[in-house]
C-alpha cells in the first residue's frame, strides 16, 4: 500500500504534468523507495521519498542528475535521458522537486554478467572525464555530516559520527575524479540497446576506489576483476569501509520511513561495530 511520501510524489508529478500542459495519464508507480517513480504515459516523474529525510532540500541532487545524465546522452553514451518534449525539471509541486525523464523500456529480472557490467561502467567513467560542471568534493561524507547534525539515529549518531571521523581521517591521498557515486548493478537495467545506467544524483568528484568499492560491496568480487583498470588495495578497504559506514546510517534513514525496519537497522550498526 503506497505511504504519505508515495501519494505525494503521485500528487506532485500530476500537478507539474498539467501545469505544463502534457496529456493526462493515468499515474502508474515504478519505484517508491529512495525516490518515487512516476510513469505517466511516455514520460517517468522522479520524486525524491526517502532521500528527503537524508536531504532537506534534495533540487540540488535531482538538477545534478538531469545535467550528468544529459551530458552522457549527447555524447552517446546509454543512460537513462532527460526529457527533452518537455522542460526536464527540477520542477516544484506542493514544495517536492520532479524531474521528468523518457520511458524507458528494459527487461526488470535480467542481470549482466560482471564483465559487461565493469565495462560499461568504464564506459561511463571515461565519459565524464569531459564533464565542464560543479561537482561535489567531499560526496558521502559530507551527506554523512549533514546527517549526523540533525538526527540522532535512535541514539547511534554520536559513534558513527566518530567512525566516520575515524575513517575521513586514514583515507589515502590520490587523484580524483567524476564518479558515477552509486555504482552497484541495481542502477544498469537491460535495455534493447544494452546495458543502461541510470541515477546520478550521487555523482561527486572522488577517488575510483569509491565507485569500485560500492561495485564490488553490492556486486561481488568478480564484478571487480572484470574491471579493466584497478587502485591501490589500501584506498579500496577504505572506501569501502566508507560505504559500509554510509549503509549503516541510510538504514536508520529508512527506518524512520518505515519504523518496522528499525530492528534491521540496529542488526546493521551491530554487526558493523562488531
Amino acid at each position: 500500500m503506497a505511504d504519505e511520501y508515495t501519494r505525494a510524489a503521485v500528487r506532485a508529478a500530476r500537478a507539474v504534468t498539467a501545469r505544463l500542459g502534457l496529456p493526462a495519464h493515468d499515474p502508474e508507480v515504478l519505484h517508491q523507495r529512495s525516490n518515487v517513480l512516476v510513469r505517466l504515459g511516455p514520460l517517468v516523474a522522479r520524486v525524491p521519498a526517502t532521500t528527503r529525510l537524508l536531504r532537506p532540500e534534495p533540487a540540488a541532487w535531482l538538477a545534478r542528475d538531469v545535467a550528468l545524465s544529459r551530458f552522457l546522452t549527447e555524447r552517446g553514451v546509454l543512460v537513462v535521458s532527460p526529457a527533452t518534449d518537455a522542460p526536464a525539471g527540477p520542477h516544484f509541486a506542493d514544495g517536492l522537486p520532479v524531474t521528468l525523464w523518457h520511458h524507458t523500456p528494459h527487461d526488470p529480472d535480467h542481470r549482466y554478467a560482471p564483465d559487461v557490467v565493469a565495462r560499461s561502467l568504464a564506459e561511463v567513467h571515461t565519459a565524464l572525464l569531459e564533464y565542464p560542471g560543479e561537482l561535489p568534493r567531499r560526496g558521502p561524507l559530507a551527506e554523512l555530516e549533514g546527517l549526523f547534525g540533525r538526527d540522532d539515529l535512535d541514539g547511534v549518531a554520536p559513534r558513527l559520527r566518530a567512525e566516520a571521523a575515524r575513517i575521513e581521517a586514514a583515507l589515502p591521498d590520490g587523484p580524483v575524479r567524476p564518479l558515477h557515486g552509486d555504482a552497484h548493478p541495481g542502477n544498469l537495467i537491460a535495455t534493447a540497446a544494452g546495458p543502461c545506467w541510470l541515477d546520478f544524483e550521487d555523482t561527486w568528484l572522488g577517488p575510483l576506489a569509491w565507485d569500485l568499492g560500492v561495485l564490488a560491496r553490492q556486486g561481488g568480487p568478480e564484478y571487480l576483476a572484470a574491471y579493466p583498470g584497478s587502485v591501490p588495495e589500501e584506498a579500496l578497504r577504505a572506501y569501502t569501509r566508507l560505504r559500509e559506514l554510509f549503509a549503516v546510517a541510510w538504514r536508520f534513514v529508512i527506518a524512520r520511513r518505515f519504523p518496522h525496519r528499525l530492528p534491521e537497522a540496529r542488526s546493521a550498526f551491530a554487526a558493523y561495530f562488531s
